[in-house]
């Protein structure tokens, strides 16, 4: 079930992609740690993009498909 996005829940992910700090996420069942990169719109809705570093890839996770998140070293 996807999280509500509260203001307080949305500072902490935009400081995180502010700072560049790592965030571990949930979504459909599976954890990612990823480092932040942004917040931003994508179609219709917002999406969070992390940055992964043992691939070097971005993922971008929509917002209303992340059930849980934390922000690692904050």
């Amino acid at each position: 079930m996807p999280i509500r996005w509260t203001p307080e829940r949305m500072d902490r992910l935009e400081n995180a992609a502010r700072k560049g700090l790592r965030v571990s996420l949930n979504r459909r069942g599976t954890e990612y740690v990823v480092v932040a990169v942004r917040v931003t719109t994508v179609g219709t809705g917002e999406a969070f993009i992390g940055h992964l570093p043992m691939t070097g890839e971005d993922l971008t996770f929509a917002l209303e498909e992340i059930e849980d998140f934390q922000v690692i070293g904050d």
